[in-house]
């Protein structure tokens, strides 16, 4: 469709004689396109003037579609070897008249006009640059550079577009904001200082290009000092140095500035690999709702400087820096990228109404606002552009003269200006509305204005603590004590609750982030006041790992469980988007933790019972096992080679096995590996294949236990291998299975009953669960097991007698003593159940004792069990009624069904000691065989 079939609207004249006169002096056209030049030539003097001057190439535009024409003008650029300077000013100017007709013409909608003009802006530096290299090359100045050809990547010099030029947004008579990088590693160490001088002397003849004013005009008006230190640093830096400026000083604002910057010309393949080594600048691995102050602080200097305070008038209102205007949207938008930017890869979008988009989609504003905010913003920047098309004028003030006000109406298309000034005036008031909420919703956002002196003491306290050392998150403190102080006051038991949130804080390293987080979710208030109240040991969790509260702000922190196998895809992708292997090992501890505090905060809300945390632990140790197997095994083929044979199983063993942890449980793992007859693997650096996979077992359990930047995964046992202690890590398929056939001792038989292949090789795990199916089901000799069995019992006794009511694992009738028996009769039987409460009634369907004993015995197992589950979470050592408060034993009597702490107590010695009773009358019946 031609420019002329594809007109859909025409302004309004201003001056209709004027117009008159345009179009005389213009060829023959269509008539819509001569509407269109009429009612342009009537209001905009730049664009009559462009009009008249490009008379004769009107036809052609108009006879030809919009994406031909302006494809035929980036054509149309000279070629590098030449002085551009005229002949890309000439293009200019029909750039400027043709994306005009096709803006006004209702032909393009703003993306696609916004996109022209930043297409033509990277071709122009792309352009310029190469000239001005070209000239340093045959002068000499470039080191290295006298073969520069014309498509080369520009001996690594890259302009990396900011702004609106970075996000394909600039406006109709835009700056370009550009930051001129070199890789330092194309070039010779000896030939950098002469390099470096080369490159600015070609950055300054680029920028000299584009920006001096001629009889032709000016391309662009280019703005270099959003460098880093532009006050002291050259127009052109190594990337070394930009990337130390970045890493040590860099600021909020050069963050969001880089949500946009984009490697435009010059090398940009070695400039988009610097914009992604600055990705951990831009986009901090928490979220980082301190950035909303930052913003907001940089509003209001903005404000001051350009003493824009005050109420709203639309005479003379800045339409990109005023209230409710362009900057307001773009900092509402890309502040709130950048809180959540770093967990959620999809909102690295630089464009505004992009960005909307996918914070929508993400949950982090609503679809309403969004779409609004899109609309607004959308329709400011078709104001701005014809504001500029007036007199082509780097301007966002709307005109203070009525008449001129008039004009900017008739090219917007209102045929009356009050109507315009209307519209205006809602939608200012309307972006105010939307993001003035987000980033000061009140000066008192902390709730009371003043607390006790009890408080002030207390918080008085609170200030030598490392959290609040800084004056920013005392600040914060200050305003959110108020409303802290209320909730900790609404706990049953408030010292309580202050004591344990003091305990809280003291393990904070640092408190900003923590404090706006608070700030910008008050609800995280009342979820911390819970936790400090009722689990001591998940506070100090807390305070060592407060970046697991991003997790409740995602959007599905309280969502069904997802599964183990759901979990693993997840930790999959995660650690999939990080190249290196300890950041992977890192990422994987991150992961874990939001998850695990997750499940620790749901059981501890009720929202799930003892038993579904028990088994979503195991889940997520499952998850992070089967996650991290395939990492750990790349990253040891890099030194020595696949893993020979078909590879290694993890088996899970004991509670892992069995789908039943606990807050604080370690791993039981075994490792087995089929090397099917290889000798060796075929790395550069060839291991045998025995060595091959003791070594890669400990990289594995290194890559569980290692204390790292974000700490550990799991503490790991391995005594439950073959031979325990004294056997290899890892143990060979075929020895694995011979072993158990003939030289399994009795613990290893039971411990067998409990076994799962976690991670490997599908194959492979299919396997090891035939054969294992195939050794339960073998049979035993139940009279001699179970004599062994009472002598485990006897030994394990002496070894670690029952300390108290609260040691709920140890001793006769307690968790372990009933587990031991259980298996046993499963081991009898030939069973392949894992769970210890199916294991259970396996004792009476060997005969051992009736239905009504091993009822109890389930039973007195149950709450055992859900005991010690509760105090895992409440307490990380030997659990305390009174360290656990009110709060703490409310939440155990509830999971364990008792009335009081101290009818549990009894309940649980008393009940210990029948299911001693039972266990010793099972295997006295077991060892007659």
């Amino acid at each position: 469709m031609t420019l002329a079939d594809a007109i859909t609207a025409v302004p309004v004249p201003f001056e209709p004689g004027r117009g008159d006169d345009v179009v005389a002096a213009l060829p023959a056209l269509p008539d819509r396109a001569t509407e269109l030049c009429h009612a342009i030539g009537a209001t905009s003097p730049y664009l009559a003037g462009l009009l008249s001057k490009e008379a004769d190439w009107l036809p052609e535009v108009f006879a030809t579609s919009a994406d031909d024409t302006f494809a035929h003008l980036l054509a149309a650029l000279p070629s590098p070897e030449a002085d551009p300077g005229a002949a890309l000013r000439k293009v200019k100017g029909r750039v400027s008249l043709f994306i005009a007709l096709a803006d006004l013409g209702g032909v393009w909608p703003l993306e696609a006009v916004t996109g022209a003009l930043t297409r033509f802006a990277d071709h122009a530096v792309q352009l310029t640059a190469h000239h001005s290299l070209l000239r340093a090359a045959e002068r000499g100045r470039l080191p290295g550079g006298k073969g520069i050809e014309v498509g080369t990547d520009l001996l690594g010099l890259c302009a990396i577009a900011m702004g609106k030029m970075g996000a394909f947004e600039l406006n109709y008579s835009s700056d370009i904001d550009l930051i001129v990088v070199f890789d330092e590693t194309k070039i010779d160490p000896d030939d950098f200082e002469e390099a470096r001088a080369g490159f600015v002397r070609a950055t300054r003849d680029m920028a000299r290009l584009l920006s001096d004013i001629t009889a032709d005009g000016y391309v662009f008006r280019t703005d270099l000092r959003l460098r880093p230190d532009a006050s002291v640093t050259p127009v052109a830096l190594s990337m070394e140095a930009a990337e130390r400026y970045y890493e040590s000083v860099g600021r909020t604002w050069e963050r969001a500035a880089h949500i946009k910057a984009r490697a435009a010309a010059g090398d940009t393949e070695a400039g988009a690999r610097y914009l992604e080594r600055l990705s951990p600048f831009v986009w901090r691995k928490h979220l980082d709702f301190a950035a909303i102050e930052d913003a907001h602080d940089m509003r209001l200097k903005i404000r001051d400087a350009k003493g824009l305070h005050g109420d709203l008038a639309i005479p003379g209102h800045d339409l990109k820096l005023g209230r409710g205007g362009i900057r307001e949207i773009e900092f509402f938008t890309q502040t709130r990228q950048l809180i959540a930017g770093g967990r959620d890869l999809s909102l690295r979008v630089p464009g505004t109404v992009k960005g909307l988009r996918v914070l929508a989609e993400a949950g982090w504003i609503g679809a309403d606002a969004a779409d609004q905010l899109t609309d607004d913003y959308r329709e400011h920047r078709r104001i701005e552009h014809r504001l500029q098309m007036l007199r082509d004028a780097q301007t966002q003030t709307l005109p203070t003269s009525d008449e001129e006000f008039r004009r900017l109406a008739c090219l917007s298309g209102y045929g009356d200006p009050e109507a315009m000034r209307a519209e205006l005036k809602q939608r200012f008031g309307r972006v105010h509305t939307l993001t003035e909420g987000f980033f000061a919703p009140g000066e008192d956002r902390g709730g009371k204005a003043d607390i006790s002196d009890v408080h002030a003491e207390t918080a008085a306290r609170w200030l030598r603590f490392p959290a609040l050392r800084s004056d920013r998150a005392r600040a914060r403190f200050k305003r959110l004590r108020p409303t802290l102080f209320e909730r900790l006051d609404s706990a049953p038991r408030p010292e309580e609750a202050i004591a344990h949130f003091e305990d809280f804080l003291k393990g904070l390293p640092a408190g900003v982030q923590l404090f706006a987080l608070f700030e910008a979710n008050p609800h995280l208030v009342d979820l911390i006041v819970d936790i400090t109240s009722i689990s001591p040991a998940l506070s100090r969790y807390l305070g060592r790992n407060a970046q697991v509260l991003d997790a409740v702000i995602g959007g599905d922190f309280f969502a069904d469980w997802p599964g183990e196998d759901a979990l693993t895809a997840e930790l999959t992708r995660v650690m999939t988007r990080i190249g290196d292997y300890e950041h992977r090992l890192d990422a994987a501890r991150r992961w874990m933790k939001e998850w695990h505090f997750r499940i620790g905060v749901h059981f501890l809300r009720g929202i799930i019972d003892a038993d579904r945390a028990g088994q979503e632990y195991a889940d997520l140790a499952g998850a992070v096992v089967r996650g991290l197997l395939p990492v750990v095994e790349a990253e040891f083929a890099r030194k020595h080679g696949v893993p020979p044979g078909r590879g290694a199983v993890v088996v899970g063993m004991g509670s892992f096995g069995a789908r039943r942890l606990t807050a604080t449980s370690d791993l039981d793992l075994i490792v087995i590996y089929d090397g099917q007859g290889a000798e060796s693997s075929d790395g550069r650096r060839p291991l045998p294949t025995r060595t091959y996979y003791a070594r890669m077992t400990q990289a594995l359990i290194t890559a569980l236990t290692a204390p790292m930047a974000e700490g550990r995964l799991y503490e790991v046992d391995m005594r439950l291998r073959p031979s325990g202690r004294q056997g290899p890590v890892a143990t060979s398929w075929d020895a694995y299975r011979s072993y158990q056939r003939d030289e399994a001792w009795t613990w290893e038989r039971l411990a067998l009953t409990r076994a799962r292949a976690v991670a490997g090789d599908p194959g492979f795990q299919s396997d090891f669960e035939a054969v294992r199916d195939e050794l339960l089901a073998m049979g035993s000799d139940p009279g001699r097991i179970a004599g062994d069995v009472a002598d485990m019992r006897r030994r394990l006794d002496e070894g670690k007698p029952r300390q108290g009511p609260w040691d709920i694992k140890d001793g006769p009738g307690g968790l372990r003593d009933i587990e031991l028996v259980a298996q046993l009769a499963t081991l009898t039987m030939g069973a392949r159940d894992r769970d210890p409460a199916t294991q259970l009634t396996h004792m009476s369907e060997v005969g051992w004792i009736d239905e009504t004993a091993c009822a109890r015995l389930a039973s007195v197992h149950s709450r055992a069990w859900r005991a010690q589950a509760a105090m895992r979470l409440l307490a990380e050592g030997g659990f305390d009624p009174e360290d656990a408060g009110l709060g703490g034993c409310r939440f155990l009597t509830e999971t364990a069904q008792a009335d009081t702490v101290d009818a549990l107590a009894d309940a649980l010695v008393t009940e210990s000691d029948v299911a001693a009773n039972i266990v010793d009358v099972a295997l006295k019946d077991a060892r007659k065989g």
